[in-house]
């Protein structure tokens, strides 16, 4: 063992032991035992005994019906308890000494030193520093927020046993404490019963932004200030806003029948409140320690003659926020609503507070204005009035089927049977006309009524409230100029950004076309005064294509739309709608922001941060201000040290890696007759469907195959059986064709200079390593017709050949050798996801056989899904 890595597992082992001990005195020696066994058993059969293996499996085969809750609980515990030690183990006191990359900040600056960028080209790029990250509630967070909390207090706990000098009588209070928690989670469901409405994933939102966010936020821009104060000589401006956060929970009706314009109104409202909220726990703060009297002239005009001036201002802020709060629990309870002033916009808190701020300086007492009241005026900037910004996100065709209905009923024709050029007219015609549309005397249906309503609700609010209103399989220039005139139509009075989504193959192909045509009509470029947003789709080109086709498809799309863009004298923002897997574009956030096309960051950065990696990567304040300073290094060094334009003989050879690996996925996954059934038999993808994972329906169409199955479950499926198929098909075969072709030189030095080829070799060698054989192979043998063996067979000796390939052209020996951190947490995770995937075959197997319900065998089936997927971690 390591021993970088030895408090690690040190944890590991003593969560362990206390998580054994509650097993002890909940279930008795005899389980304990056999969950000791089993564990000891898959310990030995990763280092390589293969007759310990077969043990491991004969064991859970004939482990009795109801012995398979406890044994899957308990692996699962253990791999939540691993991945907190885990998480805590890069935020330790013993990471920075041991572990961990150098700070990733002054890594940056030393670059640019040695680069010898300026002080001012730096300084300018930070103050132009755009962070936006957008939570969504795509289902793949399988964990209960009473679970999450625990964990969290499991990770404060970590930290006090951390110190050096803690005294033998708080070390066994906190020790206790810890097993008490263990034994919490442990007589607590792991998993949601039900599932959660949209209301309860916006308010799981909401407890990320309170329980992390809110510090972290602040402690962010210390620490940035700090550098930005030692390197260039000058601090952060207070205004400063390089991090902000919109939302999708509440908003996303794309496929998800649950979203309605009722709950987009309610959504808007409770953050509002808890923006209140939050703010009024602040300002509390300030009252006990602002009992200061000395101020200035600006601060006693506003305080009066009250003799604590600035508690005198802050009570004020107080009763505002009272008020506030007051009237929202008001208008969403459905009661009268009181006449009294509340908080509409982020200036009636900035000015009193910051003029309390200047004051403090002014009188002497800038280190106590430097405290909490800092902090405040921090998270103002960068959480306003609303806290998150919500996004509309609806799919094209609805749209279109709204225009289409009032064009009927205006006798003007069928709108959807128009075609594209007859389309754009109409739309550029009627948005350039003052008069309205809409007749007042038309009744839409349901669906189209839904559509109009949801663009009232936009209208009722502040621009202040909303992201974007982004346009989910957005083909065309009328997809969008349909949504500017529907939210015309709908009475919005402010120009919201309409940002289309390109996600398959030929949509990311076509996206430049698509632009340049909209840029080349008047009204638009008059409209959009300068500013666009194109969203780019990764997971859907991904099930289309394969992940290297579609890869190369997202870095050229975003390449064109760069180009016409600054032809157009128009600032882009790329929004990149990443998920935690590799199939969704997930990677490491510093080397995938780096590995995007030259000056794609000069607008500023968006993503998507869904599911179960808002958890991992912004769950904990100290590991949420580790990711902003990944994405501010990152975004810093993209534009200030730009990677290279790629050679033209990078990009002709990238065309045949993707037209190769192209046609080698959809050979498999489209050519292959037996693909579907083995694909439904071999993973648990049936079965997902009784998850309670998330709101949204798993299937855009619910009576349609594979091919409607939405990228999320489609990805988690194949991770379950550890082949981990839509991560890595079809980019191996691509590779060696080409070095069978004689460009293996050319692919080596595409690999030394290229950041965005580069990038993609290292996602594959982590999807390599996480993968199973012996694991895909037990499920194809206890789970499948023995005609479909030949395809798994296929696959895993493709899979292998695959490795070898990658390797090769890496000049390495072994997968991850330059990512140890990562290889030794995947490796510990393993020896506990290992008899999940065991139990998992099991369950399967047990409850295919019979059409009988068996309650308990669906919960352990259940509890295994969830807990290999906090094993494998990115798991959509």
């Amino acid at each position: 063992m390591n021993k970088k890595y030895s408090a690690l597992t040190s944890n590991v082992k003593m969560l362990g032991n206390l998580l054994g001990r509650t097993i002890k005195d909940a279930h008795g020696e005899e389980i304990f035992n056999k969950i000791e066994a089993l564990r000891q058993l898959s310990k030995s059969a990763r280092s390589g005994h293969k007759e310990d293996r077969e043990a491991l499996i004969h064991e859970i085969e004939n482990l009795p019906d109801e012995q398979f809750i406890p044994v899957a609980r308990a692996f699962n515990q253990f791999l939540n308890l691993t991945n907190i030690a885990d998480q805590y183990h890069t935020i330790s006191r013993h990471c920075e000494e041991h572990v961990c990359e150098p700070d990733v900040l002054q890594t940056l600056f030393n670059k640019l030193n040695a680069k010898e960028i300026s002080k001012k080209e730096a300084s300018d790029a930070i103050k132009n520093l755009n962070i936006e990250l957008v939570l969504t509630a795509h289902p793949t967070e399988i964990s209960r927020r009473t679970m999450i909390n625990k964990l969290l207090k499991i990770n404060d706990c970590l930290s006090k046993l951390e110190l050096s000098d803690i005294g033998h009588s708080e070390r066994t209070k906190t020790e206790r404490r810890l097993e008490q928690l263990i034994a919490q989670s442990w007589h607590s469901d792991v998993i949601r019963q039900q599932r959660p409405t949209p209301l309860d994933e916006a308010k799981w939102g909401f407890a990320v932004v309170e329980n992390s966010l809110w510090e972290a936020v602040p402690d962010f821009l210390r620490e940035l200030d700090e550098r930005v104060s030692t390197h260039l000589d000058e601090p952060l401006p207070i205004d400063a806003r390089p991090v902000h956060f919109s939302s999708w929970m509440g908003g996303d009706r794309d496929g998800n029948p649950f979203v309605t314009h009722n709950i987009t109104q309610e959504v808007l409202w409770l953050s509002r409140w808890k923006a209140a909220d939050l703010y009024h726990t602040d300002i509390e703060e300030l009252i006990t320690e602002l009992s200061m009297i000395e101020c200035n002239a600006a601060v006693r005009e506003l305080a009066g003659d009250s003799h604590e001036p600035y508690r005198g201002i802050l009570k004020e802020i107080r009763t505002l926020l009272n008020n506030t709060r007051k009237s929202i629990a008001a208008r969403l309870a459905g009661d009268t609503i009181p006449n009294v002033t509340i908080l509409e916009t982020a200036d009636q808190l900035w000015e009193p507070l910051h003029t309390i701020y200047t004051s403090l300086h002014e009188c002497g007492m800038g280190v106590i204005a430097e405290g909490s009241l800092l902090d405040t005026l921090r998270r103002i900037k960068c959480f306003g009035v609303h806290l998150v910004r919500l996004d509309i996100r609806q799919e094209s065709t609805e749209h279109s089927n709204a225009l289409s209905e009032v064009t009927r009923f205006l006798g003007l024709g069928d709108y959807d049977q128009w075609s594209e050029q007859d389309k754009v007219s109409f739309l550029v015609k009627e948005l350039s006309d003052n008069r309205p549309l809409i007749p007042h005397n038309w009744e839409p249906s349901p669906m189209v009524k839904e559509v109009i309503e949801t663009c009232k609700t936009v209208a009722a609010h502040p621009k202040e409230a909303f992201g974007s209103y982004v346009i989910s399989m957005a083909r065309t220039a009328s997809d969008v100029l349909a949504v500017h005139l529907l939210l015309r139509e709908a009475g919005c009075k402010f120009r919201l950004g309409v940002c289309p989504l390109f996600e398959t193959l030929e949509d990311l192909n076509n996206s430049e076309a698509v632009m340049q045509q909209l840029y080349s009509i008047d009204w638009y470029r008059g409209f959009i005064q300068g500013e666009q947003m194109v969203m780019i789709g990764y997971s859907d080109s991904a099930k289309d294509a394969g992940v290297m086709s579609a890869g190369w498809a997202q870095y050229d799309a975003m390449d064109k739309l760069v180009k016409v863009s600054e032809v157009e004298n128009i600032d882009l923002t790329l929004f990149h709608g990443r998920g935690g897997t590799i199939g969704r574009g997930g990677a490491p956030a510093h080397a995938a922001l780096l590995s995007q096309p030259p000056k794609s960051l000069k607008g500023g950065l968006r993503v998507t941060e869904q599911g179960e990696m808002i958890r991992f990567k912004l769950g904990l304040p100290q590991v949420a201000v580790n990711s902003l300073h990944l994405y501010a290094s990152a975004i810093l060094e993209a534009n200030l040290l730009p990677p290279p334009e790629p050679k033209q003989d990078w990009r002709d050879l990238m065309e045949v890696l993707s037209q190769v690996s192209c046609e080698s996925y959809r050979n498999v996954v489209r050519g292959e007759a037996d693909f579907v059934p083995y694909f439904r038999a071999a993973t648990p993808e049936l079965e997902l469907g009784k998850l309670p994972l998330g709101s949204r329906p798993s299937k855009r169409n619910p009576k349609g195959g594979v091919e409607s199955l939405r990228a999320i479950p489609w990805i988690f499926s194949w991770s379950q059986n550890r082949l981990v198929l839509p991560a890595w098909l079809g980019a191996g075969e691509a590779i060696q064709y080409s070095i069978d072709k004689g460009h293996l030189e050319l692919l080596e030095e595409m690999c030394r200079e290229w950041p965005f080829f580069s990038t993609r070799l290292g996602m594959l060698e982590m999807v390599y390593y996480k993968c199973s054989m012996d694991i895909s192979k037990l499920y194809d043998e206890k789970l499948t017709d023995p005609s479909l063996w030949r395809l798994g067979e296929n696959l895993r000796e493709q899979l292998q050949k695959d490795i070898q390939t990658v390797l090769k052209v890496e000049n390495n020996e072994n997968l991850m050798q330059s990512d140890p951190w990562g290889l030794e947490s995947i490796r510990l995770r393993n020896i506990y996801v290992d008899p999940l995937n065991m139990l998992q075959v099991e369950l399967l197997k047990r409850t295919r056989q019979t059409e009988q319900n068996n309650p308990e065998l669906e919960e352990a089936l259940m509890i295994t899904i969830a807990g290999i997927a906090a094993g494998m971690r990115n798991t959509g």
